[in-house]
C-alpha cells in the first residue's frame, strides 16, 4: 500500500519556524508531484505548496510566497516544507499528497488533482 506519512508540526509563537517532513512508502517519488495542504477548523482544504517531480517546477500559495519553501529528495523519498515568520492563521492541519505525474515538471494547488494523502500533522502557532 502506497503511504505518506507527516511529521514536523507542533506548537510554535508566532515568528517562529518549523520545517514538516512528508516520507513516502510503498513506492518512490521519482514520477510523483507532492503537495502539502492544510485545514483549519470549519474551513475547507487548502494548498499550501507543490513541488514538481524533477523538483524544479514549484508552486506556492500567495501567504506564504517568501515565508514557505518546499523542497525534495527522492533519494531519501522525502519531501519537506520549510515554514518561518509563522502565523496565528497558519494554524492548521498539514497534509502531504501526490500525484502519478511521470515526466511532467509541473504541479498544481488544487487539492482534487492529487490521490495519495497523508493523515496530518498539527501545526498551530500561538503565544
Amino acid at each position: 500500500q502506497l503511504q505518506l506519512v507527516e511529521s514536523g508540526g507542533g506548537l510554535v509563537q508566532p515568528g517562529g519556524s518549523l520545517s514538516l517532513s512528508c516520507l513516502a512508502s510503498g513506492f518512490t517519488l521519482d514520477y510523483y508531484a507532492i503537495g502539502w495542504f492544510r485545514q483549519a477548523p470549519g474551513k475547507e482544504r487548502e494548498g499550501v505548496s507543490c513541488i514538481g517531480s524533477s523538483g524544479v517546477y514549484v508552486n506556492y500559495l500567495e501567504s506564504g510566497k517568501g515565508r514557505f519553501t518546499i523542497s525534495r529528495d527522492n533519494a531519501k523519498n522525502t519531501v519537506y516544507l520549510q515554514m518561518n515568520s509563522l502565523k496565528p492563521e497558519d494554524t492548521a492541519v498539514y497534509y502531504c499528497a501526490a500525484v502519478l505525474s511521470g515526466v511532467q515538471p509541473m504541479c498544481v494547488l488544487p487539492p482534487s488533482w492529487y490521490n495519495y494523502w497523508g493523515q496530518g500533522t498539527q501545526v498551530t502557532v500561538s503565544s
